[in-house]
């Protein structure tokens, strides 16, 4: 596969590099980071003036009707910048179970609010530590009514809807779109490495539960988690890169002994380690995205692919760079400490790293016979 972003692809880049370094500055993740809210708003409506919100959403829902391809140079974007938005909860997640299952009714009741950065969607899939499968759910639906706790939910303390995970009374996995807003509804913040990336605790008390669309099954629920999380790969991608210039940048101008730092064997080291990995992940993302972009047969392969090599790549280039600072890298001030949270964070999303390597294993030798 020969595969790059087009021109204007990469025009794209070049203007979210230049917004989000304004708007989205250590300074201001700082912030959220220290507790004063529990995601950047400012920054949230600036993303749905620029239109990135509706990037993926159709125009006839109040979307921008790009594609995902472009959503993929900004999920890169907002991963370097450390942007502390309802993004990937919103738009990887919640607006794509609306664009694979929802009915038209659904979709033009909430993409038109999501675009304009009026609503904020989370997904709502994991039951405390052990890992949801279509047969373990303890949340259920019976009645149009659903009972049970959901932890950790990426932004459900802040979101205004939630899709929902849940077993039907007739033991099937389905999805349900929940108003957070309504009765029977109760949250709660939940603390993370990462308090840049919001979490919480739903409980759900017999609340009014929809399906989505006709009634989406486990199925859909697996083409959601692949498509999204070439999406996070990206982040994750862009993150990588960032904390891979933060190192080599520092390693230029820091002096020892009369020489520079980067001049080191073992300083040359890592950072060549760090960018071997950094382009792996690019490699395997870009995959995806080409995936992803066609809806092609191998995206399952290609999105345990890139979520396996991104996960790696950030957290291996995020740990590094603290090491390359030396005593300076482990302390509140310098920004090395941004990044490792949002590396550990991320390669939990979506489920751990070993239930991406184990399922590549398995997508590939099933490939393979």
């Amino acid at each position: 596969m020969n595969f790059d972003f087009s021109p204007d692809q990469r025009s794209l880049r070049e203007q979210a590099r230049k917004f989000l370094a304004e708007q989205s500055s250590s300074a201001r993740v700082r912030r959220i980071l220290d507790g004063a809210a529990p995601y950047d708003a400012e920054l949230w409506r600036g993303m749905g003036e620029m239109g990135w919100i509706g990037t993926a959403i159709p125009e006839p829902y109040g979307g921008a009707g790009f594609g995902y391809l472009e959503l993929c140079v900004l999920a890169e974007e907002l991963g370097r910048s450390l942007a502390p938005t309802p993004f990937a909860s919103t738009i990887y997640l919640a607006t794509e179970a609306l664009l694979l299952a929802g009915s038209d009714a659904q979709k033009k009741r909430w993409l038109p609010k999501i675009a304009q950065a009026e609503a904020i969607g989370c997904f709502a899939m994991a039951e405390g530590a052990h890992v949801a499968t279509a047969t373990n759910l303890v949340t259920r639906v019976a009645g149009g009514r659903i009972s049970g706790t959901k932890l950790p939910v990426m932004d459900g303390d802040v979101a205004d809807f939630a899709v929902v995970v849940a077993a039907e009374s007739a033991g099937r996995a389905g999805l349900f779109l929940v108003d957070l807003k309504g009765p029977g509804v109760t949250r709660a913040s939940v603390s993370t490495v990462d308090p840049t990336r919001s979490h919480g605790r739903i409980v759900f008390e017999g609340a009014a539960a929809e399906p989505l669309g006709a009634g989406a099954g486990w199925p859909v629920v697996e083409h959601l988690l692949d498509r999204a999380a070439v999406l996070v790969a990206f982040e994750q991608l862009g993150g990588a890169q960032a904390a891979l210039d933060m190192a080599r940048e520092y390693a230029i101008g820091r002096f020892a002994f009369g020489r520079q730092i980067a001049s080191f064997q073992a300083i040359k080291h890592k950072l060549a380690d760090m960018y071997v990995g950094v382009e792996l992940a690019r490699s395997n993302t870009y995959y995806g995205a080409w995936a992803l972009s066609k809806d092609a047969k191998e995206l399952p392969v290609a999105a345990a692919a890139a979520r396996v090599a991104a996960s790696e790549a950030y957290y291996q280039a995020a740990k590094e760079n603290i090491q390359v600072h030396g005593g300076m890298g482990f302390t509140w001030e310098f920004d090395c400490h941004l990044h490792y949270r949002r590396a550990k964070l991320t390669g939990l999303m979506l489920g751990s790293a070993r239930r991406w390597k184990d399922l590549l294993i398995t997508r590939l030798e099933a490939g393979a016979a």
